[in-house]
């Protein structure tokens, strides 16, 4: 699915005062979701974090941490309802600028086998896998590994 633009979507900065949807939203679509604590921490910290506004409503948000020509997606999430729309694309794409804005040249991201949609749409702007980390995310019957993946932005591999 290409990203349209939508006069109806906007994405801005995360603030404070978001946290508490922020956190409803990451509940309500992980089975092991981060505490409020953490997005707090980001914000603290300064790691580009940014909301989804659709509807009157954070529809969505991504973290991403950027240091030494390398960024990291540390969080990326669209809400059940408003999946299936583009705007896990849209979202990406605009930490990706902000990754190449900030001097990066290569961007990584952890994604779990069990979510080939993920998948599919960090392949679909250019990731590839470059290796696994055993038992990296908690799972109901365990752990499960992480898909390692790496996008190389001054290559120019990153698909508009």
């Amino acid at each position: 699915m290409v990203a349209v633009a939508r006069p109806d979507v906007e994405v801005r900065a995360m603030r404070r005062e978001d946290l508490p949807a922020v956190s409803a939203l990451e509940t309500a679509s992980y089975d092991f979701p981060w505490s409020q604590g953490i997005f707090a921490d980001c914000l603290k910290a300064g790691h580009p974090c940014w909301v989804l506004w659709m509807d009157g409503a954070i529809a969505g948000y991504g973290i991403l941490s950027v240091a030494a020509g390398e960024a990291h997606v540390l969080n990326l999430c669209i809400g059940e309802a408003q999946r299936g729309q583009g705007l896990g694309r849209h979202l990406l794409r605009r930490l990706l600028d902000i990754a190449r804005w900030n001097g990066a040249e290569r961007v990584f991201l952890e994604v779990r086998p069990s979510n080939p949609l993920a998948k599919r749409l960090y392949e679909s702007v250019g990731f590839s896998e470059i290796g696994r980390r055993p038992r990296y995310y908690p799972a109901r019957d365990g752990r499960e590994d992480a898909i390692v993946m790496a996008l190389e932005m001054a290559a120019g591999h990153f698909q508009k």
